[in-house]
């Protein structure tokens, strides 16, 4: 298989002007006809890794899509409690804040069954208005 173009492989061309002699053995080619050398390219990366975590999400199973997404609800709702039992005790911290911000961010994807996804908007609203309210400390 040959591969041509600019990120092809360049094996080298042929020689031309070949100093041969009468015997069978090793031959130099002359100094001047030698095909000139390139610089390396780095080969080309990807453009950036949402690009290629979008194409794993496309053959992402339906059935662990959903799977997933009742984990970050039950997630976010476990945050939420824990934002309540602090609340009540007196002993809320900023950390709490941070992981109802991871919560938030993990609930904008979608499953795919529409009755979840109401039920995860719904989630995710109510992790908004507690975070909009954390903000006012």
């Amino acid at each position: 298989m040959r591969i041509y173009g600019p990120n092809g492989t360049n094996l080298g061309s042929p020689a031309n002007n070949v100093r041969r002699t009468s015997s069978s053995g090793f031959a130099l080619p002359d100094a001047a006809s030698t095909p000139e050398t390139r610089a390396a390219i780095a080969p080309k990366a990807a453009a950036n890794i949402d690009a290629l975590l979008a194409m794993q999400g496309i053959e992402e199973d339906p059935v662990e899509r959903r799977r997933r997404s009742v984990q970050r609800g039950k997630g976010a709702l476990d945050v939420l409690d824990d934002l309540k039992i602090g609340l009540l005790s007196g002993s809320f911290d900023a950390s709490t804040v941070s992981r109802l911000r991871n919560a938030a961010a993990n609930l904008k994807s979608t499953s795919g069954d529409p009755g979840l996804d109401a039920v995860l908007s719904e989630i995710e609203l109510r992790v908004e208005v507690e975070l909009a309210k954390a903000g006012q400390f």
